[in-house]
């Protein structure tokens, strides 16, 4: 396994020397449009670490939880994670820390831990990656595929946690 990257390496070489192509002028031409992609990610970024650091600072994301906890518990997800799987979708390092919290509360071994573990490592962060996958497009209509992303992420972790409940 080791070997893989430096004969992928080695091939991408060989072919490039057969075909005559200027592997150097190639590489900095790919460096020149990854630097302005990188760029164009920026102001998308910078969007979403301000709005969920807002969303954690104007204790929305209490409210909401308070809100949501009877609706969730009716869905079989346990009231304890209701801010796990509010903030999932905003921010990792956030729901890493609520993780943490919930593993170190009930025990890692408990019914409510193994579901926070499941929901974290089978949901991703889906408005940073929005703006990682949609940084390049120029049509910038973004509602219907978050929100398609945002429900099937709900419906997973409704089955996540019955699983759960199963095993």
């Amino acid at each position: 396994m080791a070997a893989i990257i430096p004969v992928i390496f080695l091939v991408v070489f060989i072919v490039a020397a057969v075909r005559k192509v200027k592997i150097y002028d190639e590489f900095s031409a790919g460096i020149k449009e990854a630097g302005r992609f990188t760029l164009s990610l920026v102001p998308c970024l910078a969007a979403i670490f301000m709005m969920c650091e807002l969303f954690e600072v104007s204790t929305l994301s209490d409210k909401l939880t308070q809100f949501l906890k009877p609706a969730f518990s009716a869905l079989g997800i346990p009231p304890e994670l209701t801010k796990l799987v509010l903030i999932k979708p905003f921010s990792g390092n956030g729901s890493l820390a609520y993780l943490t919290e919930i593993i170190n509360e009930y025990g890692a071994d408990s019914y409510i831990s193994r579901c926070a573990c499941v929901l974290y490592g089978s949901s991703e962060t889906v408005f940073y990656i929005s703006a990682v996958y949609f940084a390049s497009l120029k049509r910038k209509n973004l509602a219907v595929p978050i929100l398609i992303v945002l429900i099937s992420t709900f419906l997973t972790t409704v089955i996540a946690c019955l699983i759960c409940k199963i095993l």
